[in-house]
């Protein structure tokens, strides 16, 4: 499965297929957002892969910090879920 990531995140509706996230490494965090408005049904949800948590600027936790000419590599992806007939 190493191809596909360290961690992967599933959303589904309850409607259909949805979506599977995969990250490596690099993305230690994730943020998931939702679109809910209480006189509203939910709107959306995302998920996003982050290298840091929330708020890092200020606190410097796991922030990444280049020198010039340096570069950092990551890699994410999405894959459909696939449906099965049983």
């Amino acid at each position: 499965m190493r191809a596909l990531g360290i961690a992967r995140v599933l959303v589904e509706g309850p409607g259909g297929p949805g979506r599977t996230l995969w990250v490596d490494e690099a993305y230690p965090y994730v943020m998931v957002f939702t679109g809910d408005i209480p006189a509203v049904e939910r709107a959306g949800l995302a998920v996003e892969p982050m290298t840091c948590p929330p708020n890092a600027f200020r606190s410097g936790e796991a922030l990444i910090t280049l020198e010039p000419d340096e570069s950092h590599t990551a890699a994410w992806g999405l894959l459909p879920t696939i449906e099965t007939s049983e």
